[in-house]
């Protein structure tokens, strides 16, 4: 909680959106500055996973969020999250390695 507290709700420069589906928290998005890239990311509860949730919770986050390009770097083998940035107009940049993950990095220009 202190990561999320000082260093992302902190942090002026990062843009965070909670998900809410009937007055429940479902997840969140988050935008960030990494040097000069700004950053992508997002959670979403299993429970809420399947249901164009987190593709309609993009899309509004995109609305508010114009920083471009935007970057996201999901894990390869989420094929999940993998398909919803494809779909809101990420490209395939290449990919990065975190630790022994490798991840898929996305470009939205």
């Amino acid at each position: 909680m202190s990561h999320w507290k000082e260093r992302v709700l902190g942090d002026e420069t990062n843009f965070v959106q909670t998900v809410t589906v009937d007055g429940d928290v479902a997840g969140s998005f988050v935008a960030w500055w990494d040097g000069d890239r700004r950053f992508l990311g997002y959670w979403l509860g299993r429970a809420y996973w399947g249901r164009g949730i987190g593709s309609r919770a993009l899309e509004l986050f995109l609305e508010r969020e114009r920083n471009r390009p935007l970057h996201a770097d999901p894990f390869s083998g989420n094929t999940g999250s993998v398909r919803l940035l494809e779909k809101h107009g990420f490209s395939p940049a290449g990919t990065v390695r975190h630790g022994d993950d490798e991840h898929v990095m996305f470009v939205l220009a």
